[in-house]
């Protein structure tokens, strides 16, 4: 089958078109980017050169349902909200790999997002593509809605504990910090290496994108209207995140009990692995994989459960993610043309 890429200069489109070229079942289709239009992939990525010599094309949806049978968006925000419906008029299964289709309301979106939302019957139609928990829903898709890569990191660390009805959801304060490459290829202050060399930043306190998407999923899954304290953080580093998240427990726990609640939780989810008791996982053990690796640890003395998730921002946090809800849609193993250990050091 082929897989066209939209939005083709990016770092979720490169990470794409790297798992993609190992997948199986998938031929690398049409990558379209309009600013770089006639151009070879490569020249984009010189890295690539004499490997993907693909030629950079422009949207055409016509042409795009002609030739592949599904369609990676890898846009910014504010884009594929307009992309999607025409392709989804051609009958194209697409995932987003954008915020756009996330949210399920347009207020919400257009409150977080400060651009126009997409027509309801798109955001209506999209399912939440959380891979681990909505695997059912994935299958039948049409429109899937990849998760963004903080709130994968948070949630596959908060669910089981919300779900066991065991902790106090009152009381969640989630720690993230990220590699700069969450930042996307464009050039800004925030990413020059001048600002972020040798420093630590927090960033959009009480306002980041990613706070209504974590708590629509804690929300739904516990049953209770959750919000939570999100603060992010951008560290000199590439890749990786690592969300440190804390929250009361309702009931006297040991770290023994809790570690028990997640590895039956996540007994049949092959790419999320609970690090045993007294161990804490690390950002670059998930490097260029599509892990999501968990530590829990519960202080005695406070009875406050700290859980730690780290995972790969560009592969479990957008392009490992996206190719997982592929396999799940076409009836493939999830593990299909992501069993790459992660690279270390």
């Amino acid at each position: 089958m082929k897989a066209a890429i939209i939005g083709g200069t990016g770092y979720g489109a490169v990470e794409l078109i790297r798992l993609l070229k190992k997948h199986p079942n998938f031929q690398i289709g049409t990558v379209v980017s309009n600013s770089q239009a006639g151009n070879s992939f490569s020249d984009a990525y010189p890295h690539l050169s004499g490997l993907i010599e693909q030629p950079l094309e422009k949207f055409d949806p016509k042409s795009l349902s002609e030739t592949n049978d599904l369609v990676f968006l890898a846009t910014p925000s504010g884009v594929s909200g307009n992309l999607v419906p025409q392709l989804r008029e051609y009958g194209m299964k697409c995932i987003d790999l954008s915020g756009d289709f996330r949210l399920r309301t347009a207020e919400e979106y257009e409150t977080w997002y400060k651009h126009s939302a997409p027509a309801e019957k798109y955001l209506n139609e999209a399912v939440y593509g959380l891979s681990e928990l909505y695997e059912e829903k994935i299958k039948t898709a049409k429109l899937v809605a990849n998760p963004g890569c903080y709130p994968t990191a948070a949630t596959l660390g908060l669910i089981p504990i919300l779900k066991s009805n065991l902790a106090d959801d009152e009381t969640i304060i989630i720690d993230a910090k990220s590699g700069v490459s969450g930042a996307g290829r464009g050039v800004s202050l925030t990413s020059h290496y001048a600002e972020i060399n040798e420093n630590l930043k927090a960033y959009k306190l009480g306002a980041h994108q990613h706070i209504p998407e974590i708590e629509q999923v804690l929300s739904y899954e516990s049953g209770n209207p959750i919000t939570v304290t999100f603060t992010t953080h951008l560290v000199p580093m590439t890749r990786g995140i690592m969300c440190t998240t804390y929250v009361k427990l309702k009931n006297k726990l040991s770290t023994e009990n809790v570690h028990q609640i997640y590895d039956e939780f996540y007994k049949n989810k092959p790419f999320v692995r609970i690090r045993p008791v007294g161990t804490i996982p690390a950002t670059k053990e998930a490097w260029g994989s599509n892990y999501c690796d968990i530590g829990l640890h519960v202080d005695p003395r406070t009875n406050r459960l700290t859980i730690i998730s780290v995972i790969d921002n560009l592969v479990k946090g957008a392009a490992g993610q996206a190719i997982q809800n592929a396999n799940i849609m076409f009836g493939w193993d999830v593990r299909t043309g992501l069993g790459d250990m992660p690279m270390y050091p």
